[in-house]
């Protein structure tokens, strides 16, 4: 049986990056984006290069209502679902003193970062726990959070706290998902060159380089694919609730 992966915001940076590593271990691959527009058909294109179906999944992640019609349309068309991958994400809307947090950019965050993390999980368990599969598919969720979850950024605090709580999130799935043989693994990235982080890019380059991280360098999106086609495979056997963190040892403890 071909697994089937349904990546959150795949259409460029960390998720792209994820769903080729997917499409080289010969995963079926559900493209989302929020948009069905080029860049989206463009990775999908890409995509499919590698041999393997890839339908491309325009949805907007914190749509709720859409959910369950998306594992349906999945299945209808390359399979039934066995790796979710949430990435989609989104950062602050300005960078700068909590003190001057807008309720919005709090609301955005938790809504893409953590509200939907939790229910597009719940609707892709409510989609196989109940059917039959075979013993020999690995059935797993994989959460991209961050290393902010852990580490305070003081510009960006209602980002750091909506990955807190996805890593919460990916603990509570981990222990009710446990039973119905559906891995949880969270995987929190560092300082990785993407779209997103391209404006301070340069900044996490030389902090680097000057020792914040154990290896001195930035991490390339490549390498977080490379973890999750991993993880998605089953290769940390009898392993859920894990923690990936994807830092380069930036959190590693040091005095």
């Amino acid at each position: 049986m071909t697994q089937v992966a349904l990546v959150t915001g795949a259409s460029r940076g960390i998720g792209l990056a994820v769903a080729e590593a997917l499409a080289r271990e010969g995963f079926s691959l559900a493209v989302n984006g929020l948009a069905d527009d080029e860049e989206l058909a463009s990775a999908v294109r890409h995509l499919s290069t590698f041999g393997g179906d890839v339908m491309p999944l325009p949805f907007d992640v914190t749509k709720q209502d859409e959910y369950a019609d998306i594992f349906t349309k999945i299945e209808a068309n390359i399979g039934c679902v066995t790796t979710l991958v949430n990435n989609a994400g989104v950062g602050v809307m300005q960078r700068g003193d909590l003190l001057d947090v807008s309720t919005e950019s709090w609301d955005r965050c938790f809504a893409v970062n953590a509200k939907a993390v939790f229910f597009l999980s719940q609707a892709f368990a409510r989609h196989v726990v109940d059917r039959p599969r075979a013993a020999d598919v690995f059935y797993s969720i994989v959460n991209i959070t961050s290393s902010n979850a852990v580490a305070v950024a003081t510009a960006r605090s209602e980002y750091c706290a909506s990955k807190a709580a996805a890593a919460m999130v990916s603990k509570t799935l981990a222990v009710r998902l446990g039973p119905e043989n559906i891995a949880v693994y969270d995987v929190q990235p560092g300082l990785i060159a993407t779209e997103m982080t391209a404006p301070v890019i340069e900044q996490y380059r030389k902090r680097a380089a000057d020792g914040l991280t154990l290896f001195p360098r930035v991490g390339e999106p490549a390498e977080i694919g490379r973890i999750v086609a991993a993880l998605a495979r089953g290769d940390l056997p009898y392993t859920t609730g894990q923690v990936i963190s994807a830092d380069a040892g930036m959190l590693v403890s040091r005095f």
